[in-house]
């Protein structure tokens, strides 16, 4: 492969230095074929390559390369075509740019592609039909159709042979253009009467290795007497006509004459075969008018050629050319690539840094193509034109990301044409935070109010900062400061979320311990250096109803009996007691109101609401009982309120001897009543443990004998028939066991096992206790007045024997 390689090298563009290559490859190469080693060409380091982010920027060319940046080589990524990449273009090239960033560079490559034979000449049609008079005269022309090769120079076409040559002889003869005209010349006189019909075959080669051919089929009928061929007016014909002309448009007008006369003079005009040139024109047979019918691009042909005939009725024809040159519209505005770009800078970025990089072309010609760019107003970037065709979009003055985030920036590029046309592209440009802000909180201090007894984890105050700043610059972590409260630190009282500044109780606060406390909070931002500010939080805690009264006077003893003793002599008024109760608890929860619940006499004695006197709301009478028992309550004012229960026990006599001889026959029946419930209790626990017992001897007898019966039913030839004793299904309690306990055992003569279902007892046995086991049933019965109250020392037992 023959490569070669130039290098030119400027010394400005935006303070880099750009380099252009070019290399020259064949057509065809396979895909990852070695182009250049672009690296060492260019002078540049692999690193540099990898650093920069090189890319290969193809502008309006299909990526037919890619870029080895870790070998620094240049390779094939696409099939490339010259034909269809230049056409008949002689001169075949692809020009591409390489970009590096950091700081940003541009090279120029071209890529020079040669032509190979890959196509063989061909003709429009197969075949070709001529009527020749036999009148024809020696060295009469036949226009041919020339073949078309889509190859280049040496692998082009080059040749025509004809055969046979009896009568025909081929003639080539060269144009202007480079092409050939491909004439049949008749060198020997026809004989209608000898050969009607004549067949020959034309066939074209070009100069390639290998060699390659085309052939069409030429047939000649011999016709008589028309001696004369046509002739054109004019060799080269020459027009002009403006692209995007509307289909239509007469071009020019053609003109040949023919010495015959009759039909053998009438001419017919045609356009010689050319799939591009029969899509945009046509030639009117009689008059020779040449017609637009397609659309014309100054930008893909400049000049367009069509070659015409001019046929007689006795087959002879002429040949001429139309040269028709394209007149530039401005019909393309500026064409615009971002060859690279920044999404962000850093607001503290240098004036005149480069953040974008583009290429403006315009495929116009002359002032249609001139083309001038400049930015949007109000921001602070400018455009310059750094060499021709290529501009830099560089920041003007200093930048502030608090004031400005981003910007979106149009570039308008307009060319000179009449009228003017221009395209536009919008950038939008990140401005990247430096931390320069430090964080703010909302308020200069803080104060939250926790209620006493709150759950672990209680959310208490959200503390809210905000930071100028963005990102990383502007993520705050709230952190609690290092302090103590009464000698603890602060961190066992309360902690915050580092993320959302939510403060927590890290355990339950009592008010009577403690009742409020003060601690720092710090925002911190993300930044590099952090910029930090801290905050002042007050905690106060609240009073909570969680503890109840508590009784100081009368003392509740749990074993001797403690009378208040009121005279039978007694005035109304009469102050009995006072019963003294406390509530830790303050404000409201601790305000304490005092009611009489239950009473022996509710119409003899009265409590004070607030300060808990008793005294006697009536004359004592000698009817009165001796024994009187009070049941006051004792409530808070909270909510909900808590309240304690005292009982007083008055006696009403005139002398203490009688008193004390009343309460102690109560303490002799008492210990009575607790020796009888004991013998109950053993006497209870000696039946179940009995019953129990015999029903599991039962068991064991039943399963004992099912299992002898199953075993001789077994070795017998009897058949096994389910058996089930009546005496042992009984669900409805009717069976020979007692009604306490019901087992239901039902069984087959076969079966290896038993089932055994213990019912639940039909009946509950009740005893009464007293706790110190010391009272008797008889006196239980005699003080039933005094046990049916819910506040008796005596407790009652329930004891289920299922």
């Amino acid at each position: 492969m023959k490569r070669q390689v130039l290098l030119f090298v400027w010394s400005y563009f935006v303070g880099s230095v750009l380099g252009q290559v070019t290399y020259s490859i064949p057509e065809e190469m396979s895909k990852g074929s070695l182009v250049g080693n672009i690296a060492q060409d260019l002078g540049l380091d692999l690193k540099r390559l990898k650093s920069g982010r090189a890319r290969i920027h193809s502008g309006d060319n299909a990526e037919y390369l890619e870029l080895d940046k870790e070998r620094g080589l240049l390779l094939v990524k696409e099939r490339i075509d010259r034909e269809t990449l230049c056409g008949e273009t002689t001169l075949c090239a692809l020009h591409l740019q390489m970009i590096l960033e950091n700081p940003m560079e541009l090279f120029r490559i071209t890529i020079e592609i040669t032509d190979i034979n890959d196509g063989a000449p061909r003709f429009a049609s197969g075949s070709k039909r001529f009527e020749i008079s036999e009148s024809a005269i020696v060295g009469s022309k036949f226009v041919l159709e020339k073949a078309i090769d889509a190859d280049i120079g040496t692998n082009g076409l080059q040749s025509y042979s004809l055969s046979p040559t009896n009568n025909f002889q081929l003639k080539l003869e060269s144009q202007s253009d480079g092409h050939k005209k491909v004439e049949m010349i008749l060198q020997k006189a026809l004989d209608r009467e000898q050969q009607e019909k004549l067949s020959l075959l034309l066939t074209a080669f070009d100069g390639g290795q290998p060699r390659r051919s085309g052939t069409m089929q030429i047939i000649v009928h011999v016709l008589d007497v028309n001696d004369n061929a046509p002739m054109f007016s004019q060799t080269l014909y020459k027009a002009t006509i403006r692209e995007n002309a509307p289909k239509g448009t007469r071009v020019i007008t053609v003109s040949a004459s023919d010495k015959d006369s009759g039909s053998n003079g009438e001419i017919a005009f045609v356009i010689s075969q050319n799939t591009l040139i029969s899509e945009l024109f046509q030639i009117n047979s009689a008059t020779g008018d040449i017609i637009l019918t397609g659309d014309v691009d100054y930008e893909k042909s400049k000049v367009l050629q069509i070659d015409i005939e001019a046929v007689d009725n006795g087959g002879l024809s002429d040949s001429s050319k139309i040269l028709i040159d394209v007149i530039d519209v401005n019909d393309n505005s500026p064409q615009m690539k971002i060859l690279s770009k920044s999404d962000s800078i850093s607001e503290d970025s240098a004036e005149n840094t480069v953040v974008t990089m583009l290429s403006v072309s315009d495929p116009d010609s002359g002032s249609n193509g001139g083309v001038k760019c400049h930015t949007n107003n109000d921001i602070p970037f400018k455009i310059e034109n750094t060499i021709n065709g290529f501009y830099s979009l560089l920041t003007e003055v200093d930048l502030d990301r608090e004031s400005a985030s981003e910007y979106n920036i149009t570039v308008t590029c307009s060319d000179e044409g009449v009228p003017s046309l221009s395209s536009s592209v919008t950038l939008t440009l990140h401005i990247s935070d430096v931390n320069d802000n430090a964080p703010v909180f909302e308020r200069s201090s803080y104060e939250a109010y926790v209620v006493e007894n709150n759950t672990p984890g209680l959310s208490v105050l959200t503390l809210k900062a905000s930071d100028a700043d963005w990102n990383q610059n502007a993520r705050l972590s709230y952190i609690l400061e290092e302090s103590s409260v009464n000698g603890v630190p602060v961190s066992s009282y309360v902690s915050v979320n580092a993320e959302s500044g939510v403060i927590h109780a890290v355990r339950s606060f009592d008010y009577e311990q403690l009742k409020e406390f003060h601690f720092r909070v710090r925002a911190q931002d993300g930044g590099s250096p952090p910029l930090s500010s801290n905050v002042s939080v007050h905690i106060l805690i609240q009073d909570q109803n969680d503890n109840g009264p508590q009784v100081l006077y009368p003392v509740q003893t749990g074993g001797s009996l403690l009378a208040e003793m009121v005279p039978r002599s007694a005035d109304v008024g009469y102050l009995v007691t006072k019963v003294v109760a406390v509530d830790v608890d303050s404000g409201q929860n601790a305000w304490l109101s005092y009611k009489v619940h239950k009473a022996t006499d509710r119409a003899l004695f009265e409590v004070g609401l607030h300060n808990g006197e008793i005294r006697t709301v009536r004359q004592v009478t000698d009817k009165d009982a001796v024994k009187q028992r009070l049941t006051v309550v004792v409530e808070d004012n909270g909510r909900p309120s808590r309240s304690a229960t005292v009982i007083v026990n008055v006696a009403v006599a005139n002398s203490f001897p009688q008193v004390l001889s009343e309460f102690t026959d109560l303490s002799m029946h008492d210990k009575e009543y607790n020796d009888q419930l004991t013998f109950y209790l053993v006497l209870a626990l000696a039946v179940v443990s009995f019953l129990f017992i015999t029903c599991l001897l039962l068991i064991i007898s039943v399963k004992v004998y099912r299992w002898r019966q199953s075993r001789v039913l077994y070795h017998s030839n009897l058949p096994v028939i389910p058996y089930c004793p009546p005496r042992y299904s009984d669900t409805l309690g009717t069976g020979t066991l007692p009604h306490l306990y019901n087992y239901e055992v039902c069984r087959t003569t076969d079966s290896r096992k038993s089932d055994c279902k213990l019912d639940k007892a039909a009946c509950h046995n009740m005893l009464v206790m007293d706790p110190s086991f010391t009272g008797t049933m008889q006196k239980m019965q005699n003080e039933k007045n005094i046990l049916d109250e819910p506040d008796s020392p005596l407790e009652v037992g329930h004891l289920w024997l299922n």
